[in-house]
């Protein structure tokens, strides 16, 4: 279930309940009048299920809510109701499989804000997978992968994508665009010092290291791996499966790729350099295509979920007016 918190003017609020009562799969709903003092209005609290939250928000969204008041979208974790369950009943779908787009939308804005911690994530990351390169330690790998914060913009780039938000797409590009050369950059210089000072060798080459070799390799596989990875992200960011993004960042070899990019520029190594930057690309590229086709598939879904709901309503108004 999502609880749903509506501040609005006493007009919209009326219109706004009316709305609500009419549903079914609405319930637990309170209407406050005249307890909002900034901005001014009533105040309408509703529970609602997920795979009814985002027809329901966009109902209260035409009636011209956010433009004079707020909605706030709430997940709620436990609820003991037999109208929670009737309602549930009520609504089409599974709640498991259920998009609340505005809570997708929300989420990934904030992650493509180009800030110092998520720069800091970035370097961090790729020096912790350096470490793994140079001792040829799996462990710190993929410890490196999971503080990776990447899949955040990427995400949101496909949101864009879909929802044509060019501002979306410019600021998911810009975190990325500077995320990855300074996360280079500061693998580039640590190995600098690492082997000035004597805590690497003179020489590297990925034949000796088995995982540099694996990074500086892609093939078919590669994508593959990518793709399936951006399904399963997108999908765990969709529908609030948070677990399951563990394993997709675990998965893509894009901060492994960034790290032995520096690594292999460091030390002349141009074959495994350009090896790291194809494969880099081709991780970025598999879950930039499959998140989006997965984002597209949910939102299609959605619309068609959209009409219906319409023309209910309208059949439902003119039943109405008969009467």
């Amino acid at each position: 279930m999502v609880h749903l918190r509506v501040i609005a003017p006493p007009e919209q609020a009326r219109a706004a309940l009316e709305l609500l009562r009419k549903s079914p799969a609405a319930c637990h709903l309170v209407h406050l009048e005249g307890v909002a003092q900034a901005p001014r209005g009533d105040m309408i609290l509703v529970d609602v299920p997920r795979e009814e939250a985002s027809v329901i928000v966009g109902d209260l969204k035409h009636l011209g809510i956010p433009e004079s008041g707020a909605i706030s979208v709430e997940p709620i974790e436990v609820q003991l109701s037999e109208h929670a369950e009737r309602a549930e009943k009520a609504a089409p779908g599974v709640p498991a499989d259920a998009v609340v787009w505005e809570e997708v939308e929300a989420r990934t804005s904030e992650q493509t804000r180009l800030s110092g911690v998520f720069l800091v994530f970035m370097v961090l990351a790729a020096l912790i997978v350096a470490a793994g390169i140079y001792l040829d330690q799996s462990i710190l790998i993929v410890g490196g992968m999971v503080v990776g914060p990447e899949f955040g913009p990427i995400a949101a780039f496909c949101v864009a994508a879909v929802e044509l938000r060019a501002k979306l797409a410019l600021h998911s590009f810009a975190a990325l665009a500077v995320g990855f050369p300074l996360a280079i950059t500061a693998v580039w210089l640590a190995s600098l010092v690492f082997r000035a000072t004597g805590m690497t060798p003179d020489t590297f080459s990925a034949e000796d290291h088995g995982l540099a070799r694996t990074i500086s390799s892609p093939d078919v596989f590669s994508f593959f791996v990518a793709f399936c990875a951006g399904i399963a992200g997108m999908l765990s960011l969709s529908t609030a499966k948070s677990g399951a993004l563990v394993g997709v960042v675990i998965s893509v070899t894009t901060i492994p790729a960034a790290a032995n990019v520096a690594i292999a520029f460091t030390y002349g190594e141009w074959e495994d350099w350009r090896g790291s930057m194809l494969q880099l690309v081709i991780n970025v590229t598999g879950i930039l295509v499959a998140g989006t086709l997965t984002l597209w598939v949910q939102r299609m879904i959605y619309r068609s979920r959209r009409i219906a709901h319409l023309k209910e309503r309208r059949a439902g108004q003119a039943a109405e007016e008969v009467a």
